[in-house]
């Protein structure tokens, strides 16, 4: 804020909210001062925040104001002479009518940036996290059977994240199976698993506010010579990725190191998005582990130490099926750290 020359910076982002107070309702806006954070929220929500403001995971001197008709009214009320916020033309012109009208200035990543590394706190949760799910999916593979379908196999794992401690799955599982699979994001069907399939698996869950996020390809029955083939390349792809990884390494590069491999196989093609994302209080956030895009991507952004991202590059064939295999890493001091430990090779259910 300082840089910025901000005076004041308003938060309507709940992850971002979230991070900065540990307020983990549905609606509220944090003003942050120099001096301060005003807390706006309503009614349903004020005991709750008033008990957790003096323990040891609340925010110390977190000053609670109480909505007052709207919070965007009572946001107008709040503010003094600079802000950041997305609204600026609603909050210019209602500021504006008593006095002299603020300098509003737009902002972007002030908070996902401090967000983007994890301090130890964060670090510990993630770990736990990741370890749950890991186990639920080892447990996974002994109660998956030919004639079941997606959408009964996504329901089970569903449960079985629950069952493991998570508060929910962090986003809609994904079980897709024969030529579903090389739709990057199928959504579970009736379709039954049935034997030769290729069958990609992508869960994750939410713990403790902070989500993790895994894949497996799976093959019902005795696995084609191409289906090897293909799993072999793409486990060989996030081999490199994750090799890639250290302190000043750079987001592109990381990329390229899986995208390069699939090429050498032959299947660069077949690998149309991004090798990884940002996990954190949001399961897509920085850093991005994607290709340059040479007319957008102008600065070449290194990762650093307490950064946490998938590595999972894929490999899609139209009317075949397909194969993603994903992790979850941490940036070290030193290098790089595996967070989700699954066997990997091509399991035959």
């Amino acid at each position: 804020m300082t840089e910025r020359a901000l005076d004041t910076l308003v938060v309507t982002s709940l992850a971002n909210v979230l991070y900065l107070t540990n307020f983990g309702g549905s609606a509220a806006i944090a003003v942050v001062r120099a001096d301060r954070v005003q807390f706006i929220t309503d009614f349903r929500y004020l005991a709750d925040m008033s008990e957790t403001r003096g323990s040891p995971y609340g925010c110390p001197g977190l000053d609670i104001l109480t909505v007052d008709g709207s919070y965007d009214a009572t946001l107008a009320a709040t503010l003094a002479a600079h802000v950041s916020v997305s609204r600026h033309k609603w909050l210019q012109a209602t500021i504006g009518r008593s006095g002299e009208a603020p300098k509003l200035v737009a902002t972007e990543g002030i908070v996902e940036r401090t967000r983007a590394r994890k301090d130890g706190y964060e670090l510990g949760i993630l770990r736990e996290a990741a370890r749950r799910l890991s186990a639920v999916a080892e447990d996974l593979f002994a109660a998956i059977r030919p004639g079941m379908s997606e959408r009964e196999l996504a329901m089970i794992i569903d449960w079985r994240i629950r069952a493991a401690g998570f508060e929910k799955p962090a986003f809609e599982t994904i079980v897709a199976s024969g030529p579903q699979a090389a739709l990057p994001h199928a959504r579970p069907s009736g379709r039954t698993l049935t034997e030769g399939d290729l069958v990609v698996l992508d869960f994750g869950g939410v713990y403790d506010s902070y989500c993790v996020d895994l894949t497996r390809t799976i093959s019902m029955g005795r696995a084609s010579s191409r289906a090897r083939d293909v799993h072999a390349a793409v486990l060989e792809a996030q081999a490199r990725a994750i090799a890639a990884v250290r302190p000043g390494a750079s987001r592109f590069g990381i990329d390229d190191a899986a995208r390069a491999a699939l090429t050498r196989a032959g299947m660069g093609e077949a690998f149309g998005h991004g090798t990884g994302h940002g996990l954190g209080l949001e399961v897509h956030e920085d850093p991005r582990i994607v290709r340059r895009r040479h007319d957008a991507d102008a600065r070449d952004e290194a990762v650093a130490p307490g950064m946490v991202f998938t590595i999972e590059p894929g490999a899609y064939f139209p009317g075949w099926g397909g194969v993603r295999i994903e992790d979850d890493v941490v940036v070290t001091e030193t290098g790089v750290e595996l967070l989700t430990h699954v066997r990997a090779d091509l399991l035959e259910l």
